[in-house]
């Protein structure tokens, strides 16, 4: 798992979802990199990350996963930080190993088994069907939808678009796309996350768009409800939260984690 580390400090993981990579929290890291020392992975098939298959117990390998870079950097305990599919990990963490983590942050929380993936993903995600289609979905969707979803304070950024963009270039990009998208059915995969909330023993810090499309705005209040020691934020944005309003989000985290933490 190819992971970024910048800064000193304090340790924070930084989790990102599907499809982005680790250039999600760039605006973040930089803002936050003068007091943390800030890992940001790519999750397998994104970014510099390679695939691996999928399966039942999918995120609970990714918890291990990140559990074994916590070791190998030597950390004791360190703030976590997830998005979209990101928050359903980082959460599974969280879970598994509540001893490795001191605070938590969940943005555009996609927790629940309810939820409904975007309805061109949904297309990719049937077989054959998906098959046939993904080299008309894929481009309409980076050039017409992420295009549009990821314009942030300071207008949009090519290259960021160009970065999440680049596992799908070439001639079989469209088809990795869709294998990509078929991690696995919401109703599955996301089942056990409702059990684990009211388990968790880190202070919680949610954020929930005003205009996302993709996350229910019920999903972070029901979140809220369940984590034992959790608060909401509404944040004036989109579903791409930490491009969007990233100093809005980096304020929030520094103070946020302002407590030291704890031996």
């Amino acid at each position: 798992m190819h992971v970024l580390r910048r800064g000193s400090g304090p340790p924070v993981l930084f989790i990102h979802g599907i499809p982005t990579n680790h250039n999600l929290w760039s605006g973040i890291i930089q803002q936050m990199q003068g007091s943390f020392s800030c890992f940001a992975v790519d999750l397998p098939g994104l970014g510099q990350s390679p695939s691996e298959p999928y399966g039942s117990d999918y995120l609970q390998r990714l918890a291990e996963r990140i559990e074994g870079i916590r070791r190998e950097n030597n950390i004791q305990r360190w703030h976590v930080v997830g998005h979209d599919a990101g928050s359903a990990v980082a959460t599974h963490y969280a879970h598994s190993f509540p001893k490795s983590v001191d605070h938590l942050a969940l943005l555009s929380p996609a927790l629940f088994p309810e939820l409904k993936p975007y309805y061109l993903f949904e297309l990719l995600r049937k077989p054959v069907i998906g098959e046939c289609l993904a080299p008309f979905v894929h481009p309409i969707f980076w050039n017409l939808g992420m295009r549009r979803a990821v314009r942030n304070e300071e207008g949009l950024s090519n290259a960021v678009l160009s970065d999440f963009s680049a596992p799908f270039s070439g001639f079989a990009g469209a088809w990795h796309f869709m294998q990509i998208l078929r991690w696995g059915k919401p109703s599955e995969m996301l089942a056990p996350v409702s059990g684990m909330l009211p388990q968790l023993t880190a202070p919680t810090l949610i954020f929930q768009g005003s205009r996302d499309p993709a996350i229910p705005a019920s999903f972070a209040q029901r979140a809220q409800r369940l984590i034992p020691n959790s608060q909401l934020l509404q944040v004036d944005s989109g579903h791409f939260i930490p491009l969007n309003r990233p100093n809005f989000v980096a304020k929030h985290l520094l103070n946020f984690f302002a407590v030291p933490l704890a031996a």
